[in-house]
């Protein structure tokens, strides 16, 4: 199967008068079953966040406030606003991705198709562009 390329997704949105309904399904929104669920808040003003998985695949949403997803496939680099919570970004595996002007209160959610595995991890660019330039 070919990796899937990072994009927006629109979630459904079930309007009333007291308040928004937005989900995901598999398959329907996202294209892996989940394994593991994780959430970021109390973000430091000014803070990013950066990293990479060598096999795992997540769908990213801004559950609260807003940021920036810039998403770079080893040759070039592309950048997402999550900013309404009826939208969220698929990213697949070997995407590096860094969080970035985030507003105060942003609460992210992240699901993901793999348990947590601290050797699928990437931590710095400069090895992710090196697996990139071997693989």
């Amino acid at each position: 199967m070919d990796t899937p390329h990072p994009h927006l997704i629109p979630l459904p949105q079930i309007p009333d008068e007291r308040g928004n309904l937005s989900f995901f399904e598999y398959p329907s929104q996202i294209p892996f079953e989940i394994q593991r669920t994780y959430w970021i808040y109390d973000i430091p003003g000014g803070a990013t966040k950066g990293h990479a998985f060598k096999k795992q695949q997540e769908f990213i949403v801004a559950l609260s406030g807003s940021f920036e997803l810039v998403l770079h496939d080893g040759a070039a680099e592309k950048t997402l606003t999550l900013n309404r919570p009826n939208f969220g970004a698929l990213v697949p595996k070997m995407c590096w991705r860094t969080l970035k002007n985030i507003s105060t209160n942003t609460v992210v959610l992240v699901v993901s198709d793999s348990l947590y595995d601290e050797n699928d991890y990437v931590r710095t660019f400069d090895a992710f562009l090196t697996l990139h330039s071997n693989a």
